[in-house]
């Protein structure tokens, strides 16, 4: 597979060298470019010859928000994928990063080692997706799961790919946001193997953590699918 290309998009000079520095020391990825404002990035974008796989967006510009730069690619045609690289903790950032297909979600401040597991599982993504064809939705959701940091082999030590995949098999198809509890009764489990499980899906962006209040008492905490 050819290298990837990389634009970061990044307002902070500091900061965009940071990760100009940690993308040229991952192998299989070179950069193609770096913008300090969402104008800039758009326009090289939109130059034929840029060679840009991949963005690192910083969501916080000093010109447009980032999610606006997301938005005038899809308009422009431009297929590069996103890696959101923020601050930004708004867990309704997080949703509106996802209805518009940005691929992963790295919070600031992180290390080498974390943009480097995010760079590796998006190089395999696109390496498993080349020009092939899923055969179930298994499949599908395998792939994407290894995306987002849920595969078997970066299962935490004592989860199962079976017990997860007969969570996500609850979770998915629901309409309604479930707790834990909720779960662990349909799995058959304790609330505790059910909230283990939700807490990895949760960490790997694939899920959300919401408040439910009831009448009285602390608020629980229920979870709403979010992967496709």
């Amino acid at each position: 597979m050819s290298e990837i290309g990389v634009l970061v998009v990044e307002d902070e000079l500091v900061a965009a060298n940071a990760h100009l520095a940690y993308v040229e020391r991952v192998p299989g990825f070179a950069m193609r470019g770096m913008a300090h404002d969402g104008a800039e990035a758009i326009r090289q974008l939109a130059e034929p010859s840029s060679g840009i796989d991949l963005v690192l967006l910083d969501l916080y510009l000093p010109d447009i928000n980032g999610l606006a730069v997301v938005r005038a690619m899809h308009t422009a045609g431009h297929r590069a994928d996103v890696i959101a690289v923020t601050s930004a903790r708004d867990l309704e950032i997080v949703r509106a990063a996802v209805s518009l297909g940005i691929v992963q979600y790295l919070l600031k401040p992180f290390t080498f080692a974390a943009l480097r597991d995010k760079l590796q599982r998006y190089a395999a993504y696109r390496q498993q997706i080349g020009g092939a064809v899923a055969g179930s939705q298994q499949d599908v959701d395998l792939v994407l799961a290894r995306l987002r940091g849920s595969d078997s082999n970066s299962l935490p030590k004592g989860m199962s790919r079976q017990s997860l995949d007969a969570v996500i098999a609850i979770l998915r198809p629901s309409t309604e946001n479930l707790s834990a509890t909720e779960v662990a009764i349909m799995l058959g489990a304790s609330r505790v193997t059910a909230r283990r499980y939700l807490e990895h899906l949760a960490d790997s962006a694939i899920v959300v953590r919401r408040s439910r209040y009831g009448s009285a008492g602390r608020p629980e905490v229920e979870y709403q699918w979010i992967g496709h």
